[in-house]
């Protein structure tokens, strides 16, 4: 008996063992040094993505043509939808022949998937439900606004809603694990779209009222109490403006005012959305984000944008909510992106930016967001509508796009994917940065390295003065050495301060454009003169600690320069 109990201990640790490799080898996130990683195979991964049209995915025929235009694109990642009616058209009736096709159609053109669950709730509205959910309202409850009006949103507040589209979702994800945990093919998976409510700030169902009316759950009192000093700042500032309570209900401890209807659906929403994550990584554990249709400029409060997503002001009230949710992402076509990427990159959430714009400006924010906030990647909407990206605007200065391979959007993938092993490297210990330049903004000042890099527009001894109508430049740059950078831009130029000795003066040594070959640095021309030389102002340069040179990039990039510095005095 003792020897057969030896056995099976044995075994069982073995199958234990197994199984903690095997999620090891699951596509997972991992703080590395100061940043948080997507690890796919054992290697950080950097999405250079973009995201279908809603129901594209359910167009087999459609997607064998969108296919290899995403590998034209120089996209490594491909977001598509998944819709609950799609799977389980009859309730308990499940149909996962669409997922099996989409990465058929993914593997042979060597791209990774994340998938949208569009289950409850995509923008708010419950489009996306099985027939059997929508016609039956009693089972299925909606969400009900001022004078008791029903409208097209499934309420959180029923059990049946959050069982039927809990069940479809973990059958989904452990058809995945079936089918894609050995190839890891889906990276991630969104969870809904841009929930919230709409047309007011929160339900007013006979669930919802009785739910409003209990005191705020003590398991969001004591997140607040914990985190006080690293709460969001909108959110802090609306606890603090109540008197920073302890307990009681909504409207004491958030004010009366439709924000606390706001943070009140935002942790209902949470939790039914905890329940769904939890269930799901227990079939199979990738990581799960939600993505947020942010506030816009005339908006006047929540209802008029979906009261109740992970915003700024909620987003630690998701956190404590929904715990199996690895990120909270935002949709921003805004133009004042860098704003929206620091609100959401929080030191418990890391950034990802699953939509955006796919033109030369959603360049500018893809080399942003992964250089200055160590994003996880980038992905601009309707990538499938390649007609639509060969009409975008290009750069000033340049024709049209003729082909996909010269449109902002690939050149720009091409320079990230060439840069992609450097920038997660340094990712992780912070020798990285971005500049984002408007004409509105067209100056920023970053720090890498042992350097201040002064970012703006390009302009010419001409033209001393960025062009208002110059568009969008960008600029990121990563520190190889203690004089040496290897910098990617478009439609900028740099020059450089030392930190580290106040008394000299930085110029360029030696400077080359050119691209990676492997791990090895590729010169393609070797850059001086006038390629270098910014303005012979040489006395204002001088006074500024300047040698008035420094590295250029034309408005037809990006291009990649790497650069060492000397100083003198």
């Amino acid at each position: 008996m003792t020897n057969l109990l030896s056995r099976y201990l044995a075994f069982a640790a073995l199958i234990t063992t197994s199984l903690a490799a095997q999620s090891t080898l699951v596509p997972h996130l991992e703080k590395r040094g100061e940043a948080t990683q997507l690890i796919v195979d054992g290697k950080p991964w950097l999405i250079l993505g973009g995201e279908m049209a809603n129901t594209a995915s359910s167009d087999l025929a459609y997607m064998d043509t969108v296919w290899p235009q995403m590998t034209r694109l120089n996209l490594n990642t491909v977001i598509v939808g998944m819709g609950w009616a799609w799977v389980e058209p009859e309730e308990g009736k499940f149909d996962f022949s669409l997922v099996d096709g989409l990465l058929e159609g993914a593997r042979k053109n060597h791209e990774h998937v994340i998938f949208i669950w569009f289950g409850s709730w995509k923008n708010s509205i419950s489009s996306f439900a099985p027939g059997w959910v929508k016609r039956d309202s009693t089972r299925f409850p909606r969400v009900r606004i001022y004078g008791g009006l029903p409208v097209e949103i499934l309420s959180p507040f029923s059990k049946e809603t959050l069982a039927a589209d809990t069940r479809a979702y973990t059958k989904f994800m452990d058809h995945l694990a079936h089918v894609d945990g050995d190839q890891h093919t889906v990276l991630m998976i969104q969870l809904q779209n841009e929930i919230g409510v709409l047309g007011d700030s929160r339900d007013r169902s006979e669930a919802a009222n009785a739910a409003f009316a209990q005191p705020v759950p003590s398991a969001l009192m004591d997140y607040l109490t914990k985190n006080h000093e690293r709460l969001s700042p909108p959110l802090r500032q609306l606890w603090e403006s109540a008197g920073a309570r302890a307990s009681g209900g909504w409207n004491e401890v958030f004010g009366k005012n439709p924000l606390a209807d706001e943070l009140f659906m935002a942790w209902h929403y949470g939790r039914f959305l905890e329940t769904m994550a939890s269930s799901g990584k227990q079939a199979h554990p990738i990581p799960v984000f939600t993505n947020t249709w942010i506030v816009q400029p005339d908006d006047r409060g929540p209802g008029d944008y979906p009261s109740g997503g992970a915003k700024p002001v909620s987003l630690d009230v998701w956190k404590a909510a929904a715990p199996s949710i690895d990120l909270n992402c935002p949709d921003i076509y805004l133009p004042n992106f860098p704003d929206h990427v620091a609100a959401f990159h929080r030191w418990n959430n890391p950034i990802f930016v699953p939509e955006s714009r796919g033109d030369a400006a959603g360049v500018a924010n893809a080399f942003y967001a992964i250089g200055q906030h160590a994003s996880l990647g980038y992905s601009p909407f309707g990538i499938d509508d390649t007609a639509r990206l060969l009409t975008l605007r290009p750069e000033v200065g340049t024709p049209g796009p003729r082909n996909l391979e010269d449109t902002p959007l690939a050149r720009g993938y091409a320079v990230l994917r060439n840069l992609t092993p450097l920038i997660l490297e340094h990712q992780t210990n912070g020798s990285i940065g971005s500049a984002w330049l408007t004409s509105e903004s067209p100056r920023h000042e970053i720090i890498v390295g042992d350097y201040h890099l002064i970012c703006e527009l390009r302009h010419t001894r001409a033209t001393p003065a960025p062009d208002e109508n110059a568009g969008s430049g960008y600029a990121l740059a990563i520190a190889i050495g203690p004089d040496e950078y290897i910098v990617a831009g478009s439609n900028a130029q740099i020059t450089f301060l030392s930190r580290v000795n106040d008394t000299t003066i930085t110029s360029i040594a030696e400077a080359s454009r050119g691209t990676f070959q492997g791990t090895e640095w590729h010169a393609e021309r070797q850059m001086s003169g006038d390629d270098i030389m910014l303005d012979y102002h040489l006395a204002t340069a001088a006074s500024n600690r300047q040698s008035a040179s420094g590295i250029s990039f034309p408005p037809n990039g990006p291009t990649i320069q790497r650069v060492k510095l000397y100083q003198y005095q």
